[in-house]
This record gives C-alpha cells, sequence and structure tokens, in this order.
C-alpha cells in the first residue's frame, strides 16, 4: 500500500544513513555537528596519527644500533691510528696521537727532493788535487769529484750537525750496495736516552738510512765509522743532520759509486771552514740542464 509517494521506513533509513556519513568523515579526519536547522559537516585538521608501539620500537632500536656502530669503528680506528709495531723490540706499541702526527709530517718531508742548488751540477774548479780525488766542503754542503782539465762534477750533500762535524783526509776503504747498517754502541746509547730504540742491525734496502749505496771511509788502514752514503731522507741534503756521516741523494750516490775505486782520496773541509786549507776554488757552473734541475740529475 502506498501513501503520497513516500516509504513509511523512510525516517529510519535517512538515520542509518547519517551513521554511515560520519563514520566515512571521520576515516577522513573530519567530524560532525549538529544544528537546529539539521546537520552539518565541518572537515577539521587531520590529527596526529600514533605509531603502533612496535614500529616506534623498531625506528628508535634502529637508530640506537646505528649509533653503537659507530662508536665501535670510531674506537677500532682510533686504536689503529695509534698501536704499532716496533720491530726493534718485537712487541707491539701504544704511540700517542701526537707521535703519529709527527711521523705522518717525517712522512711527507721524506718525498720531498733537496733545493735546486743541490741538484748534481758540472762545474770548473782550480785546485791541486789529482782527477778521481773526492773534495767534501762542509760549510757549503758540496761534495767535489774532481775529473781533470779544470772540471769536476758537484753534488748536493748532508753533513753532521753540530758537534758531529769533522775534518781531515782519509780514502776509501770499501764499498757496498744496498748496505746493510750497524749503530754503534755510542748512537745506540745517545738515541736510548731520548726515549729511541735502534735496531742492532737493519738490512739493506729502501727503507736502510744507508740508502742505495756506501764508501766506507778509513784512516790509516782502520775504519773510521764516516761513510759517505745515500739516504731514505733526501729532504736532509743541504742540511746539518748527520752523524758525521757524508748524505747523498741515491740517485747521486749511485753516480759516484761507479766513478770511485778503493783507496780513493777523500778530504773533508770542516763545517767551520777548519782542517785542509786552499784545496780547491769554484770558478762557475759549465752549463745549466734544465731536465737535471727539475729532477736532480
Amino acid at each position: 500500500m502506498c501513501s503520497n509517494g513516500n516509504s513509511p521506513d523512510f525516517p529510519q533509513r535517512n538515520a542509518e544513513l547519517d551513521a554511515t556519513n560520519a563514520a566515512r568523515m571521520r576515516s577522513n579526519h573530519g567530524t560532525m555537528t549538529t544544528t537546529r536547522r539539521g546537520t552539518r559537516w565541518a572537515l577539521l585538521r587531520p590529527a596526529k596519527r600514533e605509531e603502533p608501539p612496535m614500529q616506534n620500537w623498531t625506528r628508535w632500536a634502529g637508530a640506537g644500533l646505528t649509533a653503537i656502530m659507530a662508536l665501535v669503528v670510531t674506537g677500532q680506528a682510533s686504536a689503529e691510528d695509534v698501536r704499532r709495531y716496533d720491530h726493534a723490540t718485537n712487541k707491539w706499541v701504544t704511540v700517542s696521537a701526537e707521535r703519529v702526527a709527527a711521523r705522518t709530517q717525517h712522512r711527507a718531508l721524506a718525498q720531498r727532493g733537496p733545493a735546486a742548488q743541490y741538484h748534481r751540477r758540472q762545474v770548473r774548479i782550480e785546485t791541486r788535487e789529482k782527477p778521481g780525488t773526492i773534495i767534501v766542503d762542509s760549510q757549503r754542503k758540496y761534495l767535489y769529484f774532481v775529473e781533470g782539465n779544470g772540471m769536476a762534477t758537484r753534488y748536493g750533500v748532508g753533513v753532521g750537525r753540530e758537534g758531529f762535524g769533522w775534518s781531515g783526509r782519509m780514502s776509501v776503504g770499501r764499498k757496498a750496495e744496498w748496505p746493510g747498517w750497524t749503530p754503534p754502541p755510542s748512537m745506540i746509547k745517545r738515541e736510548r736516552a731520548k726515549g729511541r730504540i735502534l735496531p742492532a742491525h737493519m738490512k739493506g734496502g729502501p727503507a736502510n738510512p744507508l740508502g742505495a749505496r756506501a764508501m766506507y771511509l778509513y784512516r790509516g788502514g782502520r775504519d773510521s765509522l764516516f761513510r759517505i752514503h745515500g739516504t731514505n731522507q733526501p729532504w736532509t741534503i743541504g742540511q746539518n743532520m748527520s752523524s758525521g756521516c757524508i748524505r747523498m741523494m741515491n740517485q747521486d750516490v749511485e753516480h759516484l759509486y761507479e766513478r770511485v775505486p778503493n783507496g780513493t782520496k777523500v778530504i773533508v773541509i770542516g763545517p767551520s771552514g777548519q782542517g785542509p786549507k786552499n784545496v780547491y776554488t769554484e770558478v762557475g757552473v759549465v752549463r745549466e740542464n734544465v731536465i737535471a734541475s727539475i729532477f736532480g740529475g
């Protein structure tokens, strides 16, 4: 039966629709208000959604794990930076960060060559010494190999620091390629007092302080303990830093080594000009080799 076109359950169905719409609006971050004139929908700012407890815990746990791993890695890096194996004592030792930094700077310096003025040159000299004689001028930091006819090859050298300079006449008693190094007892004692432990002996090689070649200086048939040798510290050429030996760049000592037989006369002028007098006068450089000036040839 019908009456004026409306279903008898119309009010009930409207209420159901209102409830359904309200649920939908709430799910879309809305809310419903009621006025005298009817129902009104208003969209408000979405409420902050809370993460599920498990999801929140996972995020905090991940952050904590990351922090722990960072500490572990940092700790390992620090340990590696300050822990070193001492080949002289065959023990692991802890080295301060300052000392590590100093060693790093030292290694950087070791790669630096000497100033151009100490590169190998052919020069004119005036001397009464015979060809084949070696003249070392400790004051000027040069070694001359006399060639004759007023010519000589000049090499830059490093000499003894204060208190270790010397002068006199000697001769080459023996020669060695990639020589081993046996520091004298006095040096071992002196360095130990500074906290540095030297090995009793060190095999020859690129890390050896005697470098690629050595010519052992003798006086009266006995080893003087002074040498003309190469170095693993080319930046010391032109300076007073040795314990009395004459240092040369490795390429220079190799060049000289091939020209010098045992028995070669060696004249050393002291750091203050003491010792043999009027041995030589350098007149000037014969020629300037651009390539040699760059690479120390």
